[in-house]
C-alpha cells in the first residue's frame, strides 16, 4: 500500500485550494495592469504625463503600486476565506508565503505593463493578456502534474513563472516549508521579476512610433 508524506488522505481541497489563490492573483494582477496605460492612451491623458520630466522608472512604478496592493489584498482575502470556510491554513512560514507572493505579484504586474505598453486599444490588451495568462495557468501544474506532460509542455512549464509560485504555495500549505525551504522557487521567481520589470520600464515610450 502506498503511503504519502504530505496530504496523507489525498484530500483534493488541500491540493487545489492554494492553487485557486494563484489563479485569482494571476488573473487580477495580470489583466488589470494591462488595461492601465492603454486606457490612458485612448483617453489622451497619457500625453499630459509624457510632457513632464518624470522618469520611465518612476512612472511605471507608480502604475504598479496600486495593483500590487490589490494583489496583496486578494492574497489575504483568499487565505482568510480558505481558513474560515475549509479550515485550511498554511503549515509553513506565513512570512515566506507573503514574500513569495510579493515577488509573484510584481512579476505579473510588470507583464501586464509590457502588454499595455505595446497595445493600442483596450480590446487588444485584454485579448493578449488573457491569452498569455490562460496559457501560463494551463502549463504551471495547476490542473495537470508537470511530470505527466509531454516534453515540449514540460519545457514551457519550467520556463513559466507561475510554476514556481504554484510550487512555493503548495510547499507552504502542504509541506509546512519554512522560509529557507522555499529558497529555490523564490530566487527563480526573483530572476523573472527583475527581468520582466526591467522590460516593462524599457518598453515604455513617451513618443509612440
Amino acid at each position: 500500500r502506498a503511503t504519502f508524506r504530505y496530504n496523507e488522505k489525498l484530500d483534493y481541497k488541500t491540493f487545489m485550494l492554494p492553487a485557486f489563490i494563484v489563479l485569482l492573483t494571476a488573473l487580477v494582477c495580470g489583466v488589470l495592469p494591462a488595461l492601465n496605460i492603454v486606457q490612458e492612451k485612448e483617453n489622451g491623458t497619457i500625453q499630459q504625463m509624457n510632457v513632464t520630466p518624470v522618469r520611465r522608472f518612476d512612472l511605471i512604478l507608480s502604475k504598479m503600486i496600486p495593483y500590487w496592493l490589490i494583489g496583496m489584498q486578494i492574497l489575504l482575502i483568499g487565505i482568510a476565506v480558505i481558513w474560515l470556510v475549509y479550515g485550511l491554513v498554511p503549515n509553513g512560514s506565513v512570512w515566506g508565503l507573503v514574500v513569495l507572493s510579493i515577488i509573484f505579484i510584481l512579476t505579473l504586474t510588470s507583464m501586464g505593463m509590457i502588454v499595455s505598453n505595446h497595445s493600442r486599444s483596450m480590446q487588444q490588451a485584454m485579448f493578449l493578456m488573457m491569452f498569455f495568462v490562460l496559457i501560463l495557468l494551463l502549463l504551471c501544474g495547476l490542473f495537470t502534474p508537470i511530470y505527466s506532460m509531454p516534453g515540449w509542455a514540460q519545457a514551457v512549464a519550467y520556463a513559466n513563472p507561475l510554476t514556481y509560485y504554484m510550487d512555493g504555495m503548495r510547499m507552504f500549505y502542504l509541506r509546512g516549508a519554512e522560509f529557507t525551504d522555499a529558497a529555490g522557487p523564490m530566487w527563480k521567481l526573483s530572476v523573472y521579476c527583475v527581468a520582466i520589470s526591467a522590460w516593462a520600464v524599457l518598453s515604455y515610450r513617451k513618443v509612440d512610433a
